[in-house]
């Protein structure tokens, strides 16, 4: 087949893709005097004029195929469809290259787009000239984060006869979902689908479960890495304690509950929530008055099980041979408070979502009934069932997502889990008026749309628009807002505010990113090798990236990674082999492929 020899490149560095710090000019300087290339031209911004100016060059340019290479050419892509069709030519002679699909987004990764684009304009796959080889692997496997992803990833792997080590930072599993009442769209209980699983990793003869642990260093090759991994003390025996609860009950110090978001206290020596896995208890160094003052030794006195507790028990290092790695660290919440207007830890009833979770729930400070919070007898607000029910409750989606001033992403699962929050208030308190203010319904999954339809025949009041400002007014607080399809500005007055908090980065990933050598996308997430054609992959042979630490989702769509990244290592170990992968590749390698395959063909 005759080699396509007449090319035309535009770069596209326009605001639409995102600005990205690749050196647009340096590929310009590179490639203006190729033989292969008539026209090559700078795109820096998305006018009609400037589109309609390139468009007219490509008409007039005799070009046999026009490559488009920047961070997202798939926003630019049409309208050079209809010039190109114009020159006689058709839209399969567009080739799109995506920078950002291949991890290419900082200054220093300008010689591996070079790379790139020469590839397609030898004609040449750049999959195929940046193969790099296999390695020998052993088969035992690390996963990081021991929420839903990983617990996920950690059971098909073991099922397979893969030996795993679960290394999870917090004293259990379960992640964020062990904290939720119930899922959407089905409304099933968190707890049902999970806990099974929680307690089958720990039984499970293939899974090393370490909790309470953080990953310190990772060094090697793929196929052979070697893994620190801190231990920290429990003080408590894993092996000796019962989980009876009485140095619990003798305990005289108190902290806030992490599992309930803060939203009551636990004692220093504690179990996480009750069905935790490990159901052991552990000690909280920054709360534990012993250790703090070396003057209480209140649970050891109560612990009827003898040296179950350890006091002066210290952090254990250890260092594991494993041959795959998948990150399953999850995210964090948004933090309400950065964002004044709606008086988060000011007004004690503004609440986030994470908090309205842990008050709809059963296992929660009320019992799962609806409850103001009031101030205790040390003056602290808490829930408590001693306080008035609200009657008006409102709901504000997308705080902290889809704004310019802190996270232009869609987190994705707020319009939901606050469609979900509106059912299970109208179950509690029937008698209740419930405002919804969203910007747009993001109904994206399998009956999601159904799900929504159904919440807004319940008598919810769905209002589109923005919420500007809460403040008190009186014993209640007003909302001023807009209601866009009714063209008007509100006020409404309500009891209690929900903020439906976005999704970011957990507070380690930066500590991972330098650990694991995983690039981080502007946003912060973790970067997928190719996020179309190899979604749970990254730079590194063997390491692999699973749910919400490469960006927001549900957990469907997570435990699906979790396979998916599971498969991976499966395959990898059948094979007994893992790919070099793409971090130690050179620019220069690339090229000599390239020029060798383009002889070939």
């Amino acid at each position: 087949m005759k080699d396509i020899v007449n090319k035309g490149i535009i770069l596209d560095n326009s605001s639409i893709t995102g600005n990205g710090n690749i050196n647009y000019q340096a590929l310009f300087e590179n490639f203006k005097n190729y033989s292969q290339v008539s026209m090559i031209q700078i795109l820096n911004d998305t006018s009609r004029e400037t589109i309609d100016k390139l468009a007219n060059i490509v008409r007039s340019t005799s070009i046999d195929q026009l490559i488009i290479a920047g961070n997202k050419p798939g926003f630019i892509s049409g309208y050079f469809e209809t010039a190109m069709l114009e020159a006689g030519k058709t839209v399969n002679d567009i080739k799109l290259l995506s920078f950002q699909e291949y991890g290419l987004v900082s200054q220093e990764d300008t010689a591996m787009a070079q790379a790139l684009v020469e590839c397609a304009v030898k004609g040449v796959s750049f999959e195929s000239a940046a193969l790099q080889g296999d390695l020998q692997m052993i088969p035992d496997t690390l996963v990081i984060g021991g929420g839903i992803t990983g617990i996920q990833a950690a059971l098909e792997m073991a099922d397979g006869h893969v030996h795993v080590f679960l290394v999870e930072k917090s004293g259990t599993i379960g992640g964020k979902m062990a904290t939720f009442d119930k899922t959407f769209p089905t409304l099933d209980c968190a707890a049902c689908i999970l806990t099974p699983k929680m307690v089958e990793v720990n039984q499970h003869p293939n899974i090393d479960l370490m909790t309470y642990s953080e990953v310190l260093d990772v060094w090697g090759v793929p196929g052979n890495y070697w893994v620190t991994v801190r231990k920290k003390a429990r003080r408590v025996n894993l092996s000796t304690c019962i989980g009876c609860g009485s140095c619990s009950e003798k305990c005289p110090a108190t902290a806030p509950s992490e599992f309930d978001a803060e939203t009551c206290l636990r004692k220093a020596i504690y179990i996480p929530f009750p069905q935790a896995v490990p159901n052991k208890y552990l000690i909280d160094e920054n709360a534990c008055i012993y250790l703090k003052t070396g003057k209480c030794k209140a649970c050891i006195k109560a612990c009827p099980v003898p040296d179950c507790i350890n006091l002066d028990e210290i952090d254990e290092t250890v260092k594991l041979n494993v041959g795959n790695i998948i990150v399953a660290t999850g995210f964090k919440p948004f933090d309400a408070a950065r964002m004044p207007q709606f008086g988060y830890g000011k007004f004690p009833n503004v609440v986030t979502a994470l908090e309205f979770e842990r008050l709809l729930n059963a296992a929660g400070s009320t019992g799962g009934n609806i409850h103001l919070r009031s101030q205790d007898k040390k003056g602290r607000w808490v829930f408590n069932t001693e306080s008035p029910k609200p009657s008006r409750i409102a709901i504000i989606h997308c705080v902290g997502s889809r704004d310019e001033n802190y996270n232009k992403y869609c987190s994705r699962v707020c319009c939901m889990y606050s469609l979900k929050f509106a059912h299970l208030v109208r179950e509690k308190l029937p008698e209740s008026e419930i405002y919804e203010f969203y910007i747009d319904m993001r109904a994206f999954g399998k009956g999601y749309e159904e799900f929504y339809q159904r919440i807004s025949r319940e008598g919810v009041h769905i209002i589109r628009g923005k919420t500007a400002m809460i403040e008190p007014n009186g014993e209640v607080l007003r909302l001023r807002g807009e209601d866009v399809e009714n063209r008007r500005l509100l006020e409404t007055e309500v009891d209690m505010v929900v903020l439906a908090t976005g999704l970011e980065p957990s507070e380690d990933a930066e500590k991972i990113c330098q650990i694991l050598g995983i690039k981080r996308s502007p946003d912060g997430w973790f970067m997928a090798m190719n996020s179309n054609t190899d979604p749970t992959g990254t730079s590194f042979g063997g390491i692999y990236i699973a749910g919400v630490c490469q960006g927001p989702k549900d957990i469907p769509d997570s435990v699906a990674q979790g396979s998916a990244a599971a498969a991976k290592v499966i395959q990898n170990i059948i094979r007994g082999k893992v790919s070099v992968g793409f971090e130690n590749l050179t620019p220069e390698s690339v090229l000599n492929n390239a020029n060798e395959l383009a002889i070939i063909s």
